[in-house]
């Protein structure tokens, strides 16, 4: 029986490595966008408080809604961070100064995460919350703000002067990994209350902290880059 000949469409090839060369790009805003939604995630803040609240008050169940309340809340702070800074894109200072904003809030979560000690929750002063309560605490919190006016959108911004893909891989890697760990949290201490004053944690936070000083003085790099320093 002869031997079966095997064709290849060459515009099926090159387009095969077209995409491998577009994602190839992409890698290292969808790294940042994991590393970041890690932080958020899994460092103590008001939402990851409401998450772990509900879950010891009520279920698992609760807990996981209230995870996912940044799917809800911002999706307008991502459009008006992106607006913004798109009008600024012809002003070098404000854009350096915005760099260095960034540098300083990942410093600040570098900080919070290298330093922590366990998550202390105190459900005395805890009201019972429910999806909405969540999605208003989080909407009031300043995290979301700082985050995406220094971080996130120069991130989004400088994404799209790539290809649209790491614009892509940057704000799902950083959803996927912030809801996902929340959720991840919820399931856990549904079933172990002692996992937040667990050196396991403790160890985790710290890791990502120090990997945040990377970041940190990336972006103070492009500051620099940005003033013309360097």
């Amino acid at each position: 029986m002869p031997a079966r000949i095997v064709s290849y469409d060459e515009n099926s090839i090159c387009s095969f490595f077209l995409i491998l060369f577009f994602m190839f790009d992409s890698l290292p805003f969808l790294a940042s966008g994991i590393l970041f939604g890690l932080v958020a995630g899994l460092l103590p803040g008001p939402l990851l408080t409401l998450v772990i609240s509900e879950t010891l008050r009520h279920n698992k169940k609760e807990g996981i809604m209230v995870a996912t309340a940044p799917a809800v809340t911002d999706v307008p702070i991502i459009f008006f961070s992106v607006f913004i800074l798109s009008k600024l894109s012809e002003f070098e200072l404000a854009l350096g100064a915005i760099s260095l904003a960034g540098a300083l809030f990942i410093a600040y979560l570098a900080y919070e995460s290298i330093t922590i000690k366990g998550f202390h929750l105190d459900l005395q002063n805890v009201k019972v919350q429910s999806l909405k309560k969540g999605i208003l605490t989080n909407l009031l919190s300043p995290h979301p703000y700082l985050f995406w006016m220094t971080v996130g959108a120069p991130t989004v911004v400088k994404g799209y002067s790539v290809n649209l893909l790491s614009v892509i891989f940057f704000i799902s890697g950083f959803y996927v990994f912030l809801i996902g760990s929340k959720i991840l949290v919820a399931l856990i201490v549904d079933r172990s209350k002692s996992f937040l004053k667990s050196s396991a944690y403790i160890y985790i936070i710290r890791i990502l902290g120090f990997i945040l000083l990377i970041f940190t003085l990336l972006y103070i790099r492009d500051a620099l880059r940005i003033f013309g320093v360097i």
